[in-house]
């Protein structure tokens, strides 16, 4: 019997490092047991995107006939445009054995976590709000009156840690990075997966 994957939710506030640790755990794992999930959107494609490697792009129409036929797992609008998780593509992944990882904010969590109760969070803190503000301005691409309102709306994001099954503190990027790792090696080590992965041999050593 295929192992069943696990959907983990990371959620940290901009500039905490979320997707940069994403993609070294991505680069340390192999390919076929571990996927970040591409959502839809009916925004634009960009230069250098690809569909159904960066996102799936589809239009408006195709969108909301997919909110009415209830095929997101959860769905938002975005500056006119909307983003989302298809729980097919989920579901098909995971029913591969393959570990998914979902970047997404706390709302988007909330909603995930009410129809799939056995997918796992994670929450990335920065070591601090000085720290935090150093790496937005660090990256060069916003004015001042916009990091201050990243800021505040850190605040406000980092206010819903709580909800979350693990927490990690990105002060050290190596170390946030074990970090992952050890979450991901301890939930593949779980009773549940270890008894699907083994049921042969567990059979074997119980037999009279």
């Amino acid at each position: 019997m295929m192992v069943q994957g696990t959907l983990y939710i990371v959620s940290a506030p901009s500039g905490a490092g979320k997707s940069s640790l994403i993609q070294a755990l991505l680069k340390t794992q192999p390919a076929y047991d571990t996927r970040v999930s591409i959502s839809h959107t009916t925004r634009d494609k960009r230069p250098g995107e690809n569909h159904a490697e960066h996102y799936y792009f589809v239009s408006n129409t195709e969108f909301e006939t997919m909110i009415k036929a209830g095929d997101f797992l959860e769905y938002a609008e975005v500056f006119g445009n909307y983003y989302g998780t298809s729980h097919e593509t989920i579901q098909k992944q995971l029913s591969q054995g393959i570990d998914v990882f979902l970047d997404i904010d706390w709302q988007g969590a909330r909603q995930i976590r009410e129809k799939m109760p056995t997918a796992r969070s994670i929450f990335i803190l920065p070591p601090s709000k000085d720290e935090l503000k150093r790496r937005l301005q660090g990256r060069g691409q916003d004015s001042d009156e916009v990091i201050a309102k990243r800021m505040t709306k850190a605040v406000a994001e980092m206010s819903h840690y709580t909800e979350y099954d693990y927490l990690i503190v990105n002060d050290e990027f190596d170390t946030a990075l074990n970090d992952l790792k050890a979450i991901i090696r301890a939930e593949r080590l779980r009773l549940t997966r270890q008894k699907q992965r083994h049921d042969a041999l567990v059979s074997k050593l119980l037999a009279d």
